[in-house]
């Protein structure tokens, strides 16, 4: 079997996991672009904690001023909060003590057919361009 490259992929779909040490030493810009380099590419990536609020808006405005109908169709993107045990209660996410740590998968709009969450999964139809 050949050997594939970063970014290239044997008619398949590359998932980029990337983990929560790996953004933590970036700005919110920065994040934004190694997700909408990685999307691009046509790549699904997947982060293990996600991004802020805040994070999250910027990359949807970011993605609405970059669509173009030739290259680029946008994204897909569902989040899904990781439960921590007793102490998340209404209280704790009232007063914003909430845990930030969630999972999020952003993909490219024109390969996900279907994103659907649940409370325990994230599923996802991945097309081949």
């Amino acid at each position: 079997m050949p050997e594939v490259t970063p970014g290239e992929t044997d008619d398949g779909v590359q998932i980029d996991l990337i983990s929560g040490a790996r953004m933590e030493g970036l700005t919110g810009m920065e994040k934004i672009r190694l997700i909408l380099d990685g999307v691009r590419e046509g790549n699904i990536v997947v982060l293990e904690e996600g991004l802020s609020p805040d994070e999250e808006s910027k990359l949807i405005e970011v993605t609405m001023t970059e669509i173009s109908p030739d290259e680029f169709n946008g994204i897909e993107i569902e989040t899904y909060p990781q439960t921590g045990g007793g102490d998340k209660g209404f209280i704790s996410r009232l007063i914003g003590k909430e845990s930030p740590k969630k999972l999020t998968v952003i993909g490219p709009a024109n390969q996900i057919e279907t994103l659907h969450k649940d409370e325990n999964l994230i599923s996802a139809l991945v097309s081949r361009k």
